[in-house]
């Protein structure tokens, strides 16, 4: 196995090549490497070294290959925990809603640390969880069920308040400089089926992601979609209606990342896609098999990124990370 200085001997990261894929104008010099993030865990076994500040994070995205960093925004919040529900969720009824502290501002910090020491070539990727989601560790994925069929007056306040909120992140982040991308990052599916009833998701959801699409755009920035489960019945809804630029999260039990490439590669860009049960169970010489056919065959005409289907967890192989990432970067030559 190539240690992680042999992996990629000499970065040379262009942003450039990474918006020309994710916006498919045309075909980029090589097919970049896209993840949501890799875990702590993951980055401090490849550095050999533990992540101490944002300078580290940044060494490894730059020696690994990425063209970018990604960056999130601060919004402290009280949430439940969607594992571990011993503590209960802090919106239950309009008593609670009403009593929530919202955030009245949004810290752009971690963006002005990490913008003005990215090494040349690099910009970042804004990005943070979802409305979905958020909404989900407010009142608790059951009880939300419940609450969009017993009170659809309070679902609506509180996406209508998440929205707002939603809002002033984005538009901070998209008008940032060294930002180069923006993320929306919301699951709203499983394995067979959409979390919740995709009318509801049309209602209190899709519409959001569509303002935040909008505003990404009017900042001349591409709009990336990072999304889990099963999107069948609401991908039309996503591509024309909120409006990508590029989708991410695929799982091979719901849509191998080639079959997405097929229905939906001449609208939007397909990043990652190499399966994450895939990427921990194969041997090393059939991640670098399946790396390469994903590279010459979803990357022949442009408009793909290397990656895999969701994230790099702390349970992944290092040594197959390292070999996936290894033969993109031998397939840049």
């Amino acid at each position: 196995m190539k240690t992680f200085e042999e992996t990629c001997v000499k970065p040379a990261p262009d942003f450039e090549q990474f918006r020309k894929t994710v916006m498919r104008d045309g075909k980029a010099d090589y097919v970049p490497f896209y993840e949501l993030f890799a875990n702590v865990e993951i980055m401090e076994a490849i550095l050999g070294k533990k992540i101490t500040d944002r300078a580290s994070t940044i060494e490894f995205y730059y020696k690994a290959g990425y063209d970018y960093l990604p960056t999130f925004p601060g919004v402290p919040m009280a949430l439940g925990n969607l594992i571990d529900r011993s503590q209960g969720y802090p919106i239950k009824d309009w008593e609670t809603f009403e009593k929530y502290v919202w955030p009245e501002s949004v810290s752009f910090h971690e963006f002005e640390t990490v913008g003005p020491i990215l090494p040349e070539g690099m910009k970042m990727v804004g990005q943070t969880g979802g409305i979905f989601e958020t909404a989900e560790k407010l009142v608790g994925y059951e009880q939300l069920c419940y609450m969009l069929v017993d009170d659809p007056p309070l679902v609506r306040a509180i996406f209508d308040k998440l929205g707002e909120l939603y809002v002033k992140m984005y538009t901070g982040m998209a008008q940032i400089e060294g930002v180069g991308a923006v993320t929306i990052s919301d699951d709203l599916g499983f394995k067979t089926q959409t979390m919740i009833d995709p009318g509801y998701l049309r209602k209190y959801v899709l519409p959001w992601h569509k303002r935040l699409a909008e505003i990404i755009h009017a900042a001349g920035k591409p709009c990336l979609l990072h999304c889990c489960g099963n999107l069948s019945e609401i991908m039309e809804d996503i591509i024309e209606y909120v409006g990508i630029d590029a989708k991410h999260s695929y799982e091979d039990s719901i849509l191998p990342v080639t079959e997405a490439k097929k229905l939906y590669g001449d609208r939007i860009a397909i990043l990652g896609g190499f399966d994450v049960d895939r990427l921990c169970r194969s041997d090393e010489q059939a991640v670098r098999e399946y790396t390469r056919m994903l590279v010459t065959e979803l990357g022949r005409d442009g408009g793909y990124a290397l990656g895999s289907g969701n994230s790099i967890a702390k349970f992944v192989p290092v040594e197959n990370y390292l070999a996936m990432l290894d033969e993109g970067w031998q397939l840049r030559k």
